[in-house]
């Protein structure tokens, strides 16, 4: 019996171990950073394998078009513009009731997790909705 838990506390630290290893290498390879230059504010997919991205580089929103081959840039915006577009969104969200804008269904949707009692925890669907798109994105067959 004291065996078998001694080898319960060596393997759960060899995997704790490990984890913060591989925690290391990603932090060093700029993996995970939410304060980074880039940020992707909203995206639609439009295709098996294309995409329509809002992202601001610094003080600049760029709209670009990204299949399996390129990535094309297809406007430039205003960058106030989107701020307002996003507070209108996540306000909207908050009430219930449809964006100032209209509400296009299918629109961009942004990829800030919404308010709640469960934002950002394991029981958050948008967590494991964003999860899965990007599982989806790895295992398409070419």
């Amino acid at each position: 019996m004291t065996w078998m838990l001694i080898r319960l506390v060596l393997s759960l630290a060899f995997v704790g171990g490990v984890l913060w290893f591989a925690a290391r290498i990603a932090r060093k390879r700029g993996m995970g950073q939410a304060n980074g230059l880039v940020e992707v504010v909203a995206a639609q997919r439009l295709g098996r394998a294309s995409t329509v991205s809002v992202i601001r580089i610094a003080d600049r929103v760029l709209v670009v078009g990204a299949t399996e081959q390129t990535v094309t840039l297809l406007a430039e915006m205003d960058g106030e513009m989107v701020e307002a577009t996003l507070a209108d969104r996540e306000l909207a969200a908050m009430t219930g009731s449809a964006p100032a804008g209209g509400g296009v269904p299918g629109a961009l949707s942004p990829r800030r997790a919404p308010g709640g009692a469960l934002a950002g925890s394991v029981f958050d669907r948008g967590s494991w909705g964003g999860f899965v798109q990007q599982m989806r994105e790895r295992t398409v067959r070419r």
